[in-house]
């Protein structure tokens, strides 16, 4: 920290020294306008630097710049040069001043007052510095038309600082605001699998607990007949019904975390979440290596709160269809308006769907996809995403050809957009 900030006083220095040569002198002389003091200014209100040690050092720094550059360049002898420049660090000294005490670096929130009150730290600076050019016989008087004009310079210094400072921290607010935007958006793309996966083991759960009553049962009917295996069927029953009681804890557990976004983000704007699975798979096709267009052509003007169900559908069927197509190609994902319904489709110009996997891509367990080792892919699956579907009183269907591949969602606008929708545990756990 302490090196960053002398790095940052080193470089307010430079700056003030190197702008302090952008000049007009409109009185003669050695009194200037220069943009010196804009790049002191500056420094003092965007970085957290010492007000006052920064403006002694701006002023001395500059002097002995300008010493520098005369000896060099022009040969002016140093006492000279001492006499025309040293006035400088009276201007640098009673701006640092007049900022402090002003106590400008806690006012930064109010943009109007600070500019004036930089504007009158540039009037006052330029007063002393020429007071003390006045009592060293440089200058004999100031008319009203410099006065006016270093009021005029004054004000444009200031207010151009200030605004300055305003645009940079807006372009920050908005990079920041986009940051942001992003990170919310991978944990909703986060939460979406999530959802899944509750989903997914909320049906494995009813099977757990038909396969525990079904052991059950067999252990009643062999103990019943006194087989010697009754104990082993208890045992298992017993067994599986722990399983089934760790899963309703993981269960749990799931829907704490997905409970906990829906509280940041209750609703969203349907066409906003398109945008959000397009977004979502144009990375991934990158990942892939593919070149892979993706559109949202939709401007349903409607917020839903059921999120997560919609999404894990969604990015489902269009990561499916980056995943088809073989190297480039097109996805469109459009929404739209269809009565009382909302009709959401995702068109790919993939290899298509071939007529026996028709019949079989809705089926539990069912994939085309395999890893190099051979094992399938874990993902959500169509019959899931179609359970879903059904969970939101919709329906999933899908045409191809060789051409093209198009699967449609359709689901009531009332399901989607009444306040008062069914909760996550409601949905998961009821």
């Amino acid at each position: 920290m302490r090196d960053y900030r002398l790095f940052i006083w080193i470089i307010i220095l430079l700056s003030t020294g190197l702008l302090g040569e952008v000049k007009i002198t409109p009185f003669g002389g050695e009194f200037r306008f220069s943009l010196g003091i804009m790049a002191y200014f500056f420094g003092m209100l965007w970085f957290s630097v010492p007000v006052l040690v920064t403006g002694i050092s701006a002023g001395l720094f500059v002097v002995s710049f300008r010493i520098a550059m005369d000896g060099m360049l022009q040969g002016i002898p140093l006492d000279d040069r001492l006499v025309q420049h040293s006035p400088v660090i009276f201007y640098y000294v009673t701006f640092a001043a007049v900022i402090s005490l002003l106590k400008i670096k806690t006012n930064v929130e109010y943009h109007l007052k600070v500019a004036f009150f930089g504007a009158f730290a540039d009037m006052a600076s330029n007063g002393a510095e020429l007071l003390i050019r006045m009592a060293s016989g440089e200058s004999t008087g100031m008319t009203y038309q410099e006065m006016m004009l270093i009021i005029l310079v004054g004000l444009l210094r200031s207010f151009f600082v200030v605004g300055l400072c305003n645009m940079l921290a807006i372009r920050q607010v908005r990079a920041l605001g986009e940051q942001r935007r992003l990170e919310l958006e991978r944990l909703m793309m986060i939460n979406s699998d999530l959802f899944a996966e509750a989903f997914y083991l909320k049906k494995s759960m009813s099977h757990i607990e038909e396969i525990t009553r079904e052991s059950y049962q067999l252990y009643k009917s062999l103990k019943k007949e006194s087989y010697p295996y009754s104990a082993q069927a208890l045992h298992i029953a017993e067994h599986v019904h722990e399983v089934k009681k760790d899963s309703e804890r993981i269960l749990a557990g799931l829907f704490k975390i997905i409970q906990q976004e829906r509280m940041l983000s209750k609703r969203i704007v349907i066409s906003d979440l398109c945008a959000m699975v397009v977004r979502a798979n144009a990375n991934y096709s990158l990942l892939l290596g593919k070149q892979v267009e993706i559109k949202a052509c939709t401007d349903i003007n409607v917020s839903t709160n059921e999120i997560y169900p919609l999404l894990s559908v969604l990015n489902n069927i269009v990561s499916n269809a980056v995943e088809a197509i073989t190297q480039q190609g097109h996805i469109r994902l459009q929404g739209e308006l269809c009565d009382d319904c909302i009709l959401f489709s995702v068109t790919d110009n993939g290899p298509g769907i071939c007529a026996d996997e028709m019949d079989m891509i809705f089926h539990p367990g069912f994939t085309t996809k395999f890893d190099a080792a051979g094992n399938a892919s874990t993902g959500i699956g169509l019959s899931h995403a179609a359970d879903i579907v059904r969970l939101l009183g919709g329906d999933l269907n899908v045409c191809s050809d060789t051409d093209f591949t198009r699967f449609e969602v359709r689901i009531p606008v009332e399901r989607l957009t009444q306040r008062e929708a069914v909760e996550g545990a409601q949905i998961l756990c009821g």
